[in-house]
């Protein structure tokens, strides 16, 4: 059984920072790609980052691009988000999801999920 495991959410002022593990077991994230997705109230689910732990290729949302860094630890099948700079609107439940292969954005293209992890920043 495939799951995949996010931790490291929590409260933070604008300008701190956060770092979201994503832990997969039955399941190995290499060779795969993995999305980090934000959901915010009433907004659709929306991608920030996403690494092919493959070749490694990164991508991220414009808003984040220099303050958010994605990144593999292979010895320990998981992936993490990096966050610095944090701002309010960036608020939301943070989501993992794995897909085979092919970065794509649209988060209905990704066949695994983990069970999400808040992040609050106030100003």
């Amino acid at each position: 059984q495939v799951q995949l495991v996010e931790s490291g959410g929590g409260s933070v002022q604008a300008g701190g920072s956060l770092r979201l593990s994503c832990a997969a077991a039955g399941y190995m994230l290499s060779r795969k790609c993995l999305g980090w997705f934000r959901h915010a109230p009433a907004k659709e689910r929306k991608r920030v980052a996403a690494i092919d732990t493959g070749d490694y290729t990164t991508e991220y949302a414009d808003t984040v691009k220099g303050r958010f860094t994605v990144y593999e630890e292979k010895d320990k099948n998981t992936v993490i988000l990096q966050m610095d700079m944090l701002k309010p609107e960036e608020s939301g439940i943070y989501y993992c999801a794995s897909r085979q292969q092919g970065l794509v954005a649209w988060y209905g293209d990704y066949s695994y999920w983990g069970q999400g992890t808040q992040v609050t920043v106030s100003s």
